[in-house]
């Protein structure tokens, strides 16, 4: 699905929902209070160039009363504007965060389920939902904002086209052209005027402004870019010392900036030619009016003050005409990061298609009663296309241990097929209801307490806590449990990997899961180590069927059956 096919409709496929959504009362009720504001917004801006006219015209008439009287409502119109001002930038602001907590939520609630986080990052070869952190925390906020702000300001200048139109037709009159020979009376000349200079404007500026929209989405995707670099080399701090790869890192983050640094150079050109055209046409907007009404101001047919609001109608007019070149550097992020927001969506939409509803070309995962794992025909393929398991027949049963060897890259498929988080190839895998648990080579160790930590997933209420001080010392980690309520932002970086890998196994036997993966899940642990873990395990929880993928030889004493990949 192409994301300049149709714009406009898959943008509203995306946004209709919201005020379709749980809150819908509300969110209508924000809306139209927000349209309401902009109608009385748009009656005070009426009412000021009526105000103006009076004002100049008692000038013009020495009449200090007149000037009083006019003092008097610039007050009322003052209090007014202020009012409704900043009532309707409070409503506006509600709905905006409305709309983004709705969208937000969506998508995380897609995103950040059974492994779809894992699997989006595989199925889109041209990196369509690349970084989809950024997506759902900076482009969904521009997605949103944007679009009230976009909506808004469009609604405001159509009405107000609509309001001042009248207004300077009516002052325009009737000029006459004298050919001689003929004579043509042209009614509201200065509509057509500000109609012509508007329609010019805007297709001038549009057309300057075209290369701004690719500038500003390959700005925002190298800035993804770099701070995904930035975020990667943070989070693997301790692997990149322990090899001493700061200068590769370095020359990688180098050469993500210097591309930050030609996409803002693109973008420099592409704001300096709109600013070089804005700024001649406010000047322009400004005087060109007063000049062109002049003439009937000096021959006496019209006041000072009808000149003055004429100027402002038209003013206002062209304003309201020349929304698509004011907005257009908005317009142009609001659409880049609309975008982003759609590939994202349409790449978990095409996960749910391929996955949930069972596409015959990728595995099958079927839930039974059975107390037995089932592996019926399976095959695997990279993503490349490479089958790297054919035709695998296999049962395992409850309380069953298998050991396997071999290919240790083509183990590791298998197993996040088990649970999901593969579904590239074909073949049928049967799950018993009870859980399947996957320890890979480093357990994740989320922000907070090395306590909650350890519980993850599950809550610190859910886990008995002295059990857990009993299962810290069985692994050797008695030197810990002095720091179980300690708040670190990074467990990762603190901990060595064999520590981490300690915890997994707490975690393991806490938890108690009657299916479990080991993927290399002591491989940082000394040789006697690793076997010391294994034989806690088995002893700790006799009842689960283990698979195992290790190098250790020795472990192959604590399974029934060996299968090579």
């Amino acid at each position: 699905m192409p994301m300049n096919t149709g714009f406009l409709l898959q943008f509203i496929q995306l946004a209709s929902p919201f005020w379709q959504s749980e809150n819908k009362t509300t969110i209508r009720r924000l809306t139209l209070a927000l349209f309401a504001l902009t109608l009385i917004q748009i009656v005070v801006a009426v009412v000021i160039t009526e105000w103006s006219a009076n004002l100049f015209n008692a000038l013009e008439q020495r009449s200090m009363s007149g000037v009083l009287t006019q003092v008097g409502m610039i007050v009322l119109i003052f209090i007014a504007n202020i009012a409704v001002t900043v009532t309707h930038f409070k409503v506006k602001r509600t709905l905006q965060l409305d709309w983004r907590n709705w969208l937000t939520a969506k998508l995380i609630a897609q995103w950040m389920s059974d492994g779809r986080h894992y699997l989006v990052t595989h199925i889109q070869s041209e990196n369509t939902a690349s970084n989809p952190d950024g997506r759902i925390a900076e482009d969904v906020r521009i997605a949103t904002e944007s679009a009230i702000d976009l909506a808004h300001s469009l609604i405001f200048c159509l009405l107000l086209l609509v309001s001042f139109s009248k207004i300077l037709w009516t002052l325009s009159g009737v000029i006459t052209l004298d050919f001689g020979l003929f004579e043509i009376p042209i009614h509201g000349h200065l509509v057509w005027l500000a109609m012509l200079y508007a329609t010019a404007a805007s297709i001038l500026g549009w057309w300057i402004g075209r290369p701004l929209t690719q500038a500003t989405n390959n700005r925002q995707n190298v800035e993804a870019n770099f701070r995904f670099g930035l975020v990667n080399a943070r989070e693997n701090s301790l692997a990149i010392s322990l090899v001493h790869g700061e200068h590769t890192e370095q020359k990688r983050f180098y050469e993500l900036f210097n591309d930050i640094i030609d996409a803002w150079k693109r973008q420099t050109d592409a704001w300096s030619h709109i600013f070089m055209f804005s700024s001649g046409h406010s000047v322009l907007l400004m005087a060109f009016p007063i000049l062109v009404s002049a003439p009937r101001f000096v021959l006496g047919s019209i006041s000072l003050g009808g000149l003055m609001q004429s100027a402002q109608a038209f003013q206002q007019m062209a304003s309201a005409l020349s929304w698509p070149v004011d907005n257009m550097a908005k317009i142009a992020e609001w659409r880049a990061s609309v975008e982003r927001v759609l590939s994202l969506v349409h790449a978990l939409d095409t996960l749910e298609q391929e996955i949930v509803y069972r596409d015959p070309h990728r595995i099958q995962r079927i839930q039974t009663d059975k107390q037995v794992l089932k592996l019926k025909d399976l095959c695997i393929v990279r993503l490349d296309g490479v089958v790297c398991m054919h035709k695998i027949n296999l049962d395992i049963k409850m309380g069953e241990r298998i050991l396997i060897v071999g290919n240790a890259f083509t183990g590791s498929k298998l197993f996040k097929a088990i649970v999901g988080f593969w579904p590239w190839g074909e073949g049928k895998i049967e799950l018993p209801n009870d859980e399947v648990v996957f320890v890979p080579p480093r357990p994740y160790l989320p922000i907070g307490t090395l306590r909650a930590a350890i519980c993850y997933p599950l809550t610190v209420s859910e886990i008995n806590q002295n059990e857990l001080v009993e299962k810290m010392a069985e692994v050797g980690l008695t030197d810990l449990c002095e720091n179980l309520d300690e708040n670190v932002e990074s467990w990762d970086a603190t901990l060595s990997r064999e520590q981490q890998q300690r915890l997994g196994i707490v975690r393991l036997l806490l938890q108690k899961p009657k299916w479990i993966l080991l993927q290399q899940a002591f491989d940082s642990l000394d040789s006697d180590d690793e076997i010391a873990m294994l034989r806690l395990i088995c002893q700790e929880l006799p009842k689960s069927a283990i698979l195992t993928i290790t190098h250790e030889s020795r472990a192959e004493a604590f399974h029934q059956r060996k299968i090579t990949l």
